[in-house]
């Protein structure tokens, strides 16, 4: 799914969890991302069968992974130019999808951008997946490197939902550089560092960076995605987590259609032999995510959608591994791995403040399903379009009062009560076994298309989303139906008295 936030070699979770790190989340490449991440010690030789491959526990899996090879994009980069002390229209601090997205649109437009960020070169370490008429919508169908007709979910080992909705893979390496090569000949400067603090004057911003220098911009956007690097909060940060661990992987062998990736599988007959697990399993449940890109190469990611604290990362991993050794599916080396973490729900930043924000750092990622990806780069012209007009136009705000509009343009009512209703669906998954995930799921995707394919891309708003919920409830089982009642009514009075508030 979308992958965001990669961890560090500790897992240290913001307040509660296990750890806190970085999953299809975070669009900015100064995420917190570290493919080495280990679990246990790692040993000179992996243990293997006679077969040659890997025999199925956890430590032996992880030695097979690789050390990461960073890979950089061979551009000529122009760089920002201190010495001019020039006062630039737009600084954006991040250079992941989001950010970049943004700096091309406004460097389109004629006004001046700088573009920093630690690693400008970088590409893109993230597995990220999308729907596909997601990317067809915004002109992106070459930056998908493998796509399948549809997509597949099983609820248990007797039910089976096929979805008709085509799921693509996008190639980080020609997204990212699709978007370099319009920044480049928009005249887009890029400066490589960390900003560190900001100060703000009337009409301008003082960006301080790690190396000494700083950048004058007359606007400042983060984009550094969950580490909220400018953006500020003034309220207390208690998000669900969804946390995975994913293998790009070569094996033998695996028993899913090629044409189609598992958008979910939630059996846990691959449990049966370890009741512990299969009891922690059934209080909070994790299911796969496969890609399968041939009969013997597949991307596969164990994931837990939503818990508060999130999962351990061990946890996932040995669900993995047993999950693997079931399905027959015996890894032959890895070619990557990732350690994903999504905080999902909790507050929007502070409405509005000086600095902007676009994507993880903008709280925009779906409370209810981690995806942020196409939602982000779709609201990219809604961010870029907001501060041509106000920068850029005959009243030429400047400041708070530019500040305000652009907010006020990403966050309008509408998107925010869609948001109060993401988050009433992340607090009922919340308290849902695998039992009770299993039915919900069952109903949602028992929907007409156009209500759970708006739900998953964020495309319903409050009237349709009342009506998505009505359906929702008239397809769930009576079982379903008394399970949501009961753990879905103080959800449901936060929402109406949030909306209500907010409304105010």
């Amino acid at each position: 799914m979308d992958t965001l936030l990669k961890t560090h070699n500790k897992l240290e979770f913001l307040p509660q969890v296990h750890g806190f790190l970085q999953k299809e989340g975070n669009l900015s490449s100064s995420k917190h991302q570290n493919q080495n991440f280990r679990f246990g010690s790692r040993k000179s030789y992996p243990k293997r069968g006679k077969s040659g491959c890997v025999k199925a526990s956890s430590s032996a899996l992880l030695e097979l992974v690789p050390e990461t090879k960073k890979e950089n994009l061979d551009f000529e980069l122009p760089m920002y130019d201190p010495s001019k002390g020039l006062v630039v229209d737009l600084a954006v601090v991040g250079g992941g999808p989001a950010g970049l997205a943004v700096a091309q649109q406004v460097s389109e437009a004629g006004l001046s951008v700088c573009s920093i960020d630690p690693y400008p070169r970088l590409i893109w370490p993230n597995n990220y997946g999308v729907w596909v008429d997601e990317f067809e919508a915004m002109d992106l169908l070459d930056c998908l490197d493998s796509t399948w007709s549809g997509a597949a979910v099983f609820i248990d080992d007797n039910v089976k939902k096929d979805l008709g909705r085509p799921y693509g893979r996008v190639n980080r390496k020609q997204l990212k550089s699709k978007m370099l090569q319009k920044c480049i000949s928009n005249g887009v400067k890029f400066h490589q560092a960390k900003v560190i603090k900001v100060i703000h004057e009337e009409s301008k911003s003082l960006l301080i960076c790690n190396d000494g220098v700083t950048v004058q911009a007359s606007v400042v956007l983060d984009a550094t995605g969950f580490s909220r690097c400018l953006v500020q909060y003034d309220k207390p940060y208690n998000p669900g987590y969804q946390v995975a661990y994913g293998i790009l992987a070569e094996v033998e062998e695996h028993p899913f259609d090629v044409d189609k990736m598992v958008f979910m599988d939630w059996r846990d007959s691959h449990l049966n032999d370890n009741l512990e697990l299969k009891q922690r399993n059934s209080k909070i449940p994790t299911f796969l995510y496969a890609m399968p890109f041939s009969k013997n190469r597949i991307f596969l990611e164990e994931t837990s959608l939503v818990a508060r604290p999130g999962l351990p990362m061990k946890d996932i991993q040995e669900r993995m591994v047993a999950r693997l050794k079931h399905l027959g599916i015996k890894v032959k080396s890895i070619e990557e791995d990732e350690h994903c973490v999504i905080p999902m729900g909790g507050p929007l930043p502070v409405l509005p403040q000086r600095v902007v924000g676009i994507g993880g750092t903008a709280g925009m990622v779906h409370p209810s399903t981690g995806y942020m990806v196409a939602r982000t780069l779709a609201a990219a012209p809604t961010v870029a379009n907001s501060i041509v007009q106000y920068l850029g136009s005959e009243r030429k705000l400047t400041g708070d009062e530019l500040s305000v509009e652009v907010w006020k343009n990403l966050w309008p009512i509408e998107r925010r009560r869609q948001r109060e209703f993401f988050c009433f669906g992340m607090d009922i998954l919340l308290k849902l076994d695998l039992q009770g995930t299993r039915r919900f799921f069952n109903a949602f995707f028992d929907l007409e298309p156009r209500y759970w394919h708006g739900f998953l891309s964020s495309r319903l708003f409050l009237p349709e989303l009342i009506f998505f919920g009505l359906s929702l409830f008239s397809h769930a089982s009576n079982t379903s139906r008394i399970e949501i009642m009961a753990k879905g009514t103080l959800p449901l009075a936060n929402m109406i008295g949030n909306l209500i508030r907010d409304g105010d």
